[in-house]
């Protein structure tokens, strides 16, 4: 399949590229700044507007779109906040009107959703079918946009998913990655209570899975990517110290997450237990559905 994608040199997109390449894909890198952009084909994007180099897209297969303002790469100023609204539903809205456009448009786009849409939740267990949180909440309305965004390709019938990410783990970026040095230190601890339950999944898992529904033909609408037993923040970081082999005493206090990164504190907060029903229902078998395992396969110490 030709792929085109978005967000292709992120810590997602990096894997996705090559785990494609390996399996005979063909993928199309769009991209903002061609010359910041690692070797393949590229096709230069604009996400203000939605343009893309038409001539150097070609005829695509499907879309996998994972481009988005990092949210938590600092305090949600109002500049912020605005930049990951912008970056989220407007700019997949206009990418989709002009995939939608297209003389052969793709059959499948795997548009980026997050976990985040459902809310804090408590111990409440979700899975696709579980209603999204309707409030205005930040996280939980910009992923409702988000996911609307795609219209433009259901109306002409595409098989469009809405791929509701958890909590990445990777020892090379994201989450993880920044608590490895205080881990490491013996300064690792719980979040708050602890009690609030974290939906993750590995990085090599999502990878699998993206190209799972890539030929999963079933799969269309919120497929969630995450491991299928959540964890809790307190058993997370007591999984986290074993596989380390260090302590984890120091507990960082909810007032303290709030008075350091302001309303950005939701996300380390916010409880989401969910479960993957639909990607297991297609077939789906994880490599690492439990923490200890996937924390082993990243060889942390």
């Amino acid at each position: 399949m030709r792929i085109a994608i978005t967000g292709s040199t992120g810590l997602v997109g990096t894997a996705l590229v090559s785990a494609l390449q390996a399996a005979g894909h063909q993928p199309v890198r769009l991209v903002r700044n061609p010359s910041d952009t690692p070797s393949g084909e590229i096709a230069h994007w604009q996400p203000d507007s939605g343009a893309i180099d038409l001539s150097a897209l070609g005829e695509i297969d499907a879309v996998i779109h994972l481009a988005g303002e990092n949210v938590a790469a600092g305090r949600w100023t109002t500049a912020r906040k605005q930049r990951i609204e912008q970056s989220r539903g407007p700019a997949t809205e206009k990418l989709c009107r002009t995939l939608a456009g297209l003389p052969t448009p793709p059959k499948v786009i795997i548009s980026a959703s997050a976990t985040g849409i459902y809310g804090d939740r408590d111990d409440e267990e979700l899975d696709e079918d579980s209603p999204v949180d309707a409030t205005d909440s930040f996280l939980a309305r910009v992923a409702r946009e988000w996911e609307l965004a795609t219209q433009p390709l259901n109306e002409i019938g595409a098989r469009v998913v809405h791929l509701r990410i958890g909590v990445v783990l990777a020892p090379n970026g994201g989450a993880l990655s920044r608590m490895l040095l205080p881990f490491r230190m013996g300064l690792g601890g719980r979040l708050g209570s602890g009690d609030h339950w974290m939906s993750w999944i590995t990085l090599h898992d999502l990878v699998r899975s993206i190209q799972h529904i890539l030929a999963e033909a079933s799969l269309r609408g919120p497929v969630l990517a995450v491991s299928p037993t959540p964890i809790s923040n307190r058993d997370f970081t007591r999984a986290l110290g074993k596989a380390l082999h260090r302590p984890t005493f120091f507990p960082v206090p909810s007032f303290a997450l709030r008075t350091l990164f302001g309303e950005l504190a939701t996300i380390l907060l916010s409880s989401q237990r969910a479960r993957p029903s639909r990607l297991l229902k297609s077939g789906f078998t994880f490599d690492h559905s439990d923490i200890d395992s996937g924390l082993a396969a990243m060889k942390l110490r």
